[in-house]
């Protein structure tokens, strides 16, 4: 039993960190949650331009409003 009291957590640097900044690990997931919000954004955007007027007009929003909105480019 002594020797698992004698690992310490701390001891080591954690996984999601290295001596330069943020390990790869973390990157990568930093880059697939970007591309996922940018798909999600762009799949709103299309699903907005496919709405009838009048669906349109229960959420407050204009033909003309939901076309601008939907030529915007997906990163924006």
């Amino acid at each position: 039993m002594g020797t698992i009291n004698a690992i310490s957590p701390h001891s080591r640097t954690a996984p999601s960190q290295s001596k330069g900044g943020l390990h790869l690990g973390t990157l990568l997931l930093a880059v697939v949650r970007r591309i996922d919000q940018m798909d999600q954004r762009r799949r709103s955007r299309i699903a907005l331009q496919e709405l009838s007027d009048e669906q349109l007009k229960d959420i407050g929003i204009s033909r003309a409003d939901a076309f601008r909105e939907a030529a915007r480019p997906f990163w924006d």
